[in-house]
């Protein structure tokens, strides 16, 4: 960014933004400005709904998880480190991630679409449950 004439400020402000997007295993960080605000709704977002649930079984089929394990259980309590290397069934996802990004939405923009989007998920849950059953 120095290269094309970023002042320092700007440069901080955009490292700032980045920095409070990661899900990091359901922590966050503390949000310093609207821009971070907008850009983490904006970044939840993407992965609910139903864009989300392509991803996540997209995802999942690439990297050869289960679609769904009866006798998996979602971890609600871990570390990035053990968010980020157990390798769960795409359902189980949805539990440990995608079902909770609802409520840490900031904006009131990011809340009002992320209602929409997580009772797509839960209606899919629910089917998906229906033919198969899971839970």
């Amino acid at each position: 960014m120095t290269s094309i004439g970023a002042s320092p400020d700007t440069i901080q402000r955009v490292v700032e933004t980045i920095e409070s997007v990661s899900f990091s295993g359901g922590q966050s960080k503390e949000l310093k400005s609207i821009e971070g605000a907008i850009v983490r709704d904006a970044d939840r977002l993407d992965a609910i709904g139903a864009i989300g649930i392509a991803r996540t079984f997209a995802y999942g089929g690439a990297k050869g998880r289960k679609l769904y394990d009866k006798a998996e259980s979602a971890r609600l309590s871990m570390t990035e480190e053990e968010y980020r290397t157990k390798s769960t069934a795409s359902v189980t996802h949805f539990y440990e991630k995608l079902l909770l990004l609802k409520d840490l939405m900031v904006t009131g923009e990011g809340k009002r679409l992320a209602e929409e989007r997580h009772a797509l998920m839960v209606e899919f849950l629910a089917q998906l449950d229906r033919e198969v059953g899971l839970r």
